[in-house]
Parts: structure tokens; sequence; C-alpha cells
């Protein structure tokens, strides 16, 4: 019996077969975790939601930025990108449960068994993980009702671009959003940079998960979202698992028990 999280799939339905094959994966003894951006960028989204949806609730995913944007475009909040690849999700008969399903998925996943917090992109360095889990269930609250419109519509932004507690409405949905499906690189005071997208060494940014002020040092956090990293954060508790699949480079699951990484190749 193995917890296996795996890194960013973004519709690459034959590269995710293929790593639960060479994981021989048991639906009934093992459990999946995927760090986000399930959709999107690979010609199959669509049988990817499918295959994640029908494993049921003792699986779990949280939402990336991709499969927030999927959603914007459902409820007609945004304009599709020239370089999506949604349509067939779209326009899939069974469209409305899969859009309903995922915007049940929570922004972070949190075991306290297995001592392990997941989210797509990172978490603010004053946030506890009991507040992180917090501010994330505020904005299910929205994404989650009779109107995920409402939220949807102001998702899109890079400001604010820092946490505090102070901050309301709106300003505090997107806030909270950015840090959990976008970070990447801060400024020392925590403040996010959402322009770099490139590797984690910069002359004046420092890498969320290597900010000194973090307060989550002693959790095990797993992501995804930066594949400039190539799933490398030299940092103690930090698990990086977005290794550029969509871009041609892996997939990979890291067994949560034994830390033990195993990749297929994406080209």
């Amino acid at each position: 019996m193995s917890t296996y999280v795996i890194g960013d799939i973004q519709g690459c339905f034959a590269q995710l077969q293929k790593l639960l094959d060479k994981l021989a994966f048991n639906a009934a003894r093992d459990t999946l975790w995927f760090t986000g951006d399930l959709v999107n960028r690979g010609p199959q989204s669509l049988e990817v939601l499918r295959f994640i949806k029908q494993l049921g609730d003792g699986h779990y995913t949280v939402l990336g930025n991709h499969d927030l944007h999927l959603l914007a475009i459902a409820y007609h909040t945004q304009q599709p990108s020239p370089h999506d690849t949604l349509d067939a999700i779209l326009q899939a008969s069974d469209r409305d449960a899969l859009i309903s399903w995922l915007r049940h998925r929570p922004l972070v996943h949190h075991d306290a068994t297995l001592g392990f917090t997941m989210m797509h992109a990172g978490i603010a360095p004053t946030w506890s993980i009991q507040q992180a889990l917090s501010l994330a269930q505020e904005v299910a609250v929205e994404l989650q009702g009779l109107i995920p419109q409402n939220l949807l519509q102001h998702v899109y932004g890079n400001q604010p671009d820092q946490w505090q507690d102070s901050l309301s409405g709106w300003d505090r949905l997107r806030c909270i959003i950015n840090y959990f499906t976008r970070a990447r690189l801060c400024h020392p005071d925590g403040r996010l940079d959402l322009e770099y997208k490139g590797p984690a060494h910069h002359a004046t940014l420092t890498p969320w998960f290597q900010l000194p002020q973090r307060i989550t040092k002693n959790d095990n956090l797993v992501f995804g979202h930066w594949a400039a990293l190539g799933g490398v954060t030299d940092t103690p508790h930090v698990y990086a698992l977005d290794t550029g699949c969509a871009w041609g480079c892996q997939l990979t699951a890291m067994c949560l028990e034994s830390k033990v990484r195993v990749s297929v190749e994406c080209r």
C-alpha cells in the first residue's frame, strides 16, 4: 500500500498511463495525489479528467492555475487563449459533470497521518498549515457555491502581491489563489513576483520555499507548477514534482512513504 504524488500532467494522458504502469499502480491498494494542472497544453485533457474523476474520493488533486483557467472559460468569465487545448472538454457530453467535479477540488490537501501537505505552487511565508487550510476553504466556499462565476470573474490579476490578514473581498481571495496556484519567486519581504518563470537562481528574488521567515520550514510540502526547477529544491521538507511533462521532459511520481521517485520520459 503506497501513496504516490504525481506532478503536473497537463493533458498528457498516455504518459500518465505509462507512469502508472511503471509504478504497478493498483487502485484498490494505492492512493494517488495530483499536484494540479491536470489539463491544458497536452493533447488529452479530457481523458485525464475522466480518468482521475473515476478514481473516486480516495484519491486527491488540488487545483492549479490551468484548472482554474478551464473553469473560468467554462463559466464564460474568461476567453480561451490561442494555445489552449481544452476544446474536447468543453464540447464533451459529460462536460457539466467534469466541470462540477473540478470546481469541487480544493486548493490544498493535508494528510496529518502521513505528515504531508500538497498545493499546486506555493504558500505564503506567514501562513501555518492550519491557516492555509482555512484560507483555502474561504475560496472553496465561493468556487463550490451556487454562482461560481462571482469568484471566477475576479481571479485574474497580480494584485495584491503580498498577504495581509486585513485583506478583504475579491482582493483577499485573489491573493490566496495566487500564492497557492502561481507562486514561484518572492521579494525578501514575501511579495510575489508573478512574471518570472525561469530557474530558482535569481539576483534579487528568492524561491518561496527558501524565504528565511517561512513558518512552515518543518512541514513536509509537495507542489508542482515550477517545471524549471527540474524537481530539485535543495530545501529540506520541500518536494517539487513538476518535471516538465508538457514540455517534452518527464512525468514524475514520488512515494510519500519512501520518498522514492519514479519518472517516465515524455518526448
